[in-house]
C-alpha cells in the first residue's frame, strides 16, 4: 500500500526551489536520503509524541499536585496537635502549684523583657529608615527632630562606646576557651584513632573461658556483687536474675542486694525475689538500712560495713537497671592478675532503649563519645578516668586504702576515683566488655539526672582541690587533674557553651557593633558535632538536632555548675533516676530457665517459693497506680530562653545576617520544643 503524498513537505520543497533557483540543496546521495527520511517521518510521530506527553504530564501533575496536598495536610495535623498538646500543657501547669523562681530564671526573664523592648525600639527604627541612614547625637541636637530619633542616636552612641568594648572582651575570653575546649576534644580523638589503628588493648594475664580445665574453685578469686537500688519497682527482678546466674563458681562469690526502699510494698516484692534465689541455691542476702543517710554512698558505705567483706578481694557495682552478662567476670578479674596496682576494671555501657525516641538517640551519641574516646584514651595513656558508678569492678584493698565510700558529695563514684588516683592506684577500662542498661526516656528525668553529674563535680572540686595539691603524685598528674579533668571538661564547657549562645549571640543581635565570627557560630561548633558523632556512626542522620539539643541542655548543665560550685540549695538534691524497665526481660528470662531448670525439677520448695512470690507480686500490683502520676510538664527557662533567640533571630533579619539568623531560629525552636517538652517520652 503507497504512503498518502506529503503536503507539508511539497509546499516547503517549492519554497526552496523558487529561494535558490537551480543550486544544489544535497551534495551527497547518503546526506540526501538522510535528510529526507528525517523530514518527511518526523511531522507525524512528533505530533504523536507531543500529544503522548501531554498526557503524561497531566498525570504527573495531578500526582505531584496529591503529595503537596497531602504534605500540606500532615503539616497541618502536626502543627495542630503541637498546639492543642502545647495548650494543654499550659493549662495544667496553671493548675499545678506554683513553683518558685530559681535565680537563673529571674535573671532570664528581665533579659527577656529587655530584649522585647530592644526589638521593638529596633523595629521602629527599620521602618523610619534609620538603620540606613543613622542619626548622630549631634545632628539630632542641631535639628528640629522628633523625641524617639533623639532617643535612638543617643542609643547608638551608648552601645558603640559603653556597651561593645565589654561584651567584645567578653566574646574574645569565651572564643579562647571554646578553642582550648575544641583542641582537647581533637586530641582526645587523635588518641582514640591512634589506639584503634595500633590496635592496643589491655592484657589479662589468664583467661578463665579457655582454661576451665585446668583450673580449680581455689583459683577463682573471692567477689562480692552490689546492687544498690531505692524503689527499682520496674527493674529488680531482671537485674538480680542477671547477676545470679554469673558463670563464677557458687561459692567464690556472695551478692548482696541493697535495698534503700521506702515503699513497703518495693521491699516485699525484693525480699520475695532474693529468697527464690536463695533457694536455688545462690549465695545472695538482702540489706535494708534502717537510717538512711548518704543516699548510694551511704548504702554502699554500710554494706561494706559487714564483718564477711574482709574474706573478698574484688567487689563488683551494679546500678537496678544494668544487667551484665553471665561471663562479666570472667572478662574483667583477669584484669587483676599480675597487676597489684590496679584498683579499677571499667566496663562500657551499653542501651536497650537507645532507639526509643529523640532524646535516647541523642543521649546515646553523648554516651558513645564518653566510652569510646574519653574513658579509652584516658584509660590508656593515663591510667585514670572517672568511675561510671556501675558496671565496675573494684580492688576492696584499694577502696579502704583511699578512704571508703564518702557522703560528702552527690557523686561518691568520682570521688572515690579521684581519691584513689591520688594514692597511685590505677585504672583500667575494657572497651569489649559491655554491660546493658536503661537510658532515660523522659525529658524531666534526663534534666534531674544531668543537674546532679554538673554539680556533684563542683562540689567535690571544692573539696579535694587541697588534696591534689598536697597529694605526692607528681606535677602532670595534679596538672592533668586540675585544668583537664575538673576545670575544662566540668566547669569550662558549661560555662562557655550556654554563655557563648545563649547570652552573648543573642546580645550581638542589638549590639551589632561587636561581631561573634560566623565560624564560632556554626563551623567549628558543625565540626566537633562531627566529631563527637564518629563513635555513633548511625546517628550521623541526627547532627543537627544533636547540636541544638546540646546547646539546649546548656541551661541545665551551666545552673547545675554554678550550684555545685557554690553550694546553692540544689547542688545536694538526689533524685533516683526512673527507670521503664525497657531491658531485655526475654534474654533473662531464658538465661534463668536454663539455669534453675534442674533445680525446679528437684526442689518443690523453690516452685512453691516462686508461686508464691507471684501471687503477692499480683497482690502489691495495684500498688504501682498510688504513686505520684506521669505527666508532661512546662520547663519556663527553656521557654523564656526560647523567645529570647527567636526575638534576636528577628533582629539578626533586619540586618541580614543569613547564618547567625538560621542559628538563632533553629535554636530558638529547639528551646520551644525542649520547653513544651514535646522531646521525649510523651505522656498522654
Amino acid at each position: 500500500m503507497s504512503r498518502p503524498p506529503n503536503q507539508e513537505f511539497q509546499e516547503w520543497w517549492n519554497k526552496q526551489q523558487s529561494a535558490n533557483g537551480s543550486e544544489d540543496l544535497f551534495p551527497s546521495s547518503s546526506e540526501n536520503s538522510s535528510f529526507l527520511t528525517v523530514e518527511i517521518c518526523s511531522p507525524t510521530v512528533a505530533e504523536k509524541e507531543r500529544t503522548r506527553s501531554a498526557r503524561q504530564l497531566s498525570w504527573i501533575y495531578l500526582l505531584k499536585f496529591q503529595q503537596i496536598a497531602n504534605s500540606i495536610a500532615f503539616l497541618t495535623n502536626g502543627f495542630i496537635s503541637i498546639v492543642r498538646t502545647a495548650n494543654r500543657r499550659i493549662v495544667t501547669s496553671n493548675s499545678a502549684p506554683p513553683r518558685s523562681d530559681s535565680r537563673l530564671y529571674r535573671v532570664i526573664k528581665v533579659f527577656l523583657t529587655v530584649s522585647v523592648i530592644l526589638l521593638v525600639f529596633e523595629l521602629v527604627a527599620y521602618f523610619r529608615g534609620w538603620h540606613f541612614s543613622p542619626p548622630t547625637v549631634e545632628s539630632a541636637s542641631a535639628e528640629v527632630v522628633d523625641l524617639a530619633e533623639y532617643v535612638y542616636a543617643n542609643w547608638l552612641d551608648i552601645r558603640a562606646n559603653y556597651l561593645a568594648p565589654p561584651l567584645e572582651s567578653l566574646i574574645n575570653m569565651c572564643i579562647v576557651l571554646f578553642l582550648i575546649q575544641s583542641v582537647d576534644r581533637v586530641v582526645l580523638v587523635l588518641g582514640c584513632f591512634w589506639i584503634k589503628f595500633r590496635g592496643l588493648k589491655p592484657l589479662a594475664e589468664i583467661d578463665y573461658s579457655s582454661d576451665v580445665e585446668n583450673l580449680n574453685a581455689e583459683d577463682y578469686p573471692m567477689v562480692l556483687l552490689q546492687i544498690p537500688m531505692c524503689n527499682e519497682r520496674e527493674v529488680y527482678q531482671q537485674s538480680i536474675a542477671a547477676v545470679c546466674v554469673q558463670d563464677w563458681p557458687k561459692d567464690r562469690m556472695l551478692i548482696q542486694i541493697l535495698d534503700d526502699s521506702d515503699d513497703l510494698g518495693v521491699q516485699g516484692l525484693i525480699k520475695a525475689e532474693v529468697q527464690k534465689w536463695q533457694q536455688r541455691g545462690v549465695h545472695i542476702i538482702y540489706r535494708h538500712r534502717l537510717i538512711r543517710t548518704g543516699y548510694k554512698a551511704g548504702n554502699l558505705k554500710s554494706a561494706m560495713s559487714c564483718d564477711y567483706v574482709k574474706n573478698y578481694e574484688f567487689v563488683a557495682i551494679f546500678d537496678a537497671d544494668f544487667q551484665p552478662t553471665p561471663d562479666f567476670l570472667k572478662n574483667t578479674v583477669p584484669y587483676f592478675k599480675g597487676h597489684d596496682d590496679v584498683a579499677l576494671v571499667q566496663t562500657r555501657w551499653a542501651f536497650v532503649n537507645k532507639d526509643e525516641n529523640l532524646l535516647t538517640r541523642l543521649q546515646n551519641i553523648n554516651l558513645a563519645f564518653h566510652f569510646e574516646v574519653e574513658q579509652q584514651v584516658n584509660g590508656w595513656f593515663i591510667n585514670f578516668f572517672g568511675f561510671n558508678g556501675t558496671a565496675g569492678v573494684w580492688r576492696i584493698e584499694a577502696l579502704e586504702e583511699c578512704g571508703g565510700w564518702l557522703e560528702r558529695t552527690t557523686v561518691e563514684d568520682m570521688d572515690i576515683a579521684v581519691r584513689a588516683h591520688l594514692c597511685g592506684w590505677k585504672f583500667i577500662y575494657v572497651n569489649d566488655v559491655k554491660c546493658l542498661c536503661e537510658l532515660p526516656e523522659s525529658y524531666e528525668t534526663y534534666k534531674k539526672q544531668q543537674h546532679r553529674w554538673h554539680s556533684g563535680p563542683m562540689q567535690l572540686f571544692r573539696l579535694c582541690f587541697s588534696d591534689i595539691l598536697r597529694s605526692k603524685v607528681c606535677w602532670l598528674k595534679k596538672a592533668n587533674l586540675i585544668f583537664l579533668f575538673f576545670l575544662l571538661r566540668k566547669l569550662i564547657l558549661p560555662f562557655y557553651s550556654f554563655t557563648l549562645f545563649c547570652i552573648i549571640l543573642p546580645l550581638t543581635m542589638f549590639l551589632p557593633e561587636a561581631q561573634l565570627p560566623a565560624w564560632v557560630v556554626c563551623y567549628v561548633p558543625g565540626l566537633m558535632s562531627v566529631l563527637n558523632i564518629l563513635p555513633a556512626p548511625q546517628s550521623f542522620p541526627f547532627i543537627v538536632p544533636y547540636l541544638l539539643f546540646e546547646n539546649t541542655m546548656s541551661v541545665t548543665k551551666f545552673n547545675a555548675m554554678i550550684s555545685g560550685l557554690f553550694q546553692l540549695g540544689s547542688s545536694y538534691e538526689w533524685i533516683v533516676t526512673k527507670k521503664s524497665g525497657r531491658s531485655s526481660e526475654a534474654d533473662l528470662v531464658a538465661m534463668v530457665e536454663n539455669e534453675s531448670e534442674s533445680l525446679l525439677k528437684k526442689s518443690t520448695v523453690s516452685r512453691s517459693s516462686s508461686e508464691s512470690g507471684l501471687a503477692e507480686l499480683n497482690k502489691l500490683e495495684m500498688t504501682k497506680k498510688m504513686g505520684k502520676r506521669k505527666r508532661n510538664r512546662l520547663y519556663r527557662k527553656e521557654l523564656a530562653l526560647a523567645f529570647i533567640l527567636l526575638t534576636a533571630s528577628v533582629r539578626s533579619l533586619l540586618s541580614a545576617q543569613g547564618i547567625h539568623f538560621y542559628f538563632l531560629l533553629f535554636q530558638g525552636f529547639t528551646f520551644l520544643v525542649v520547653g513544651l517538652d514535646l522531646i521525649g517520652e510523651q505522656v498522654s
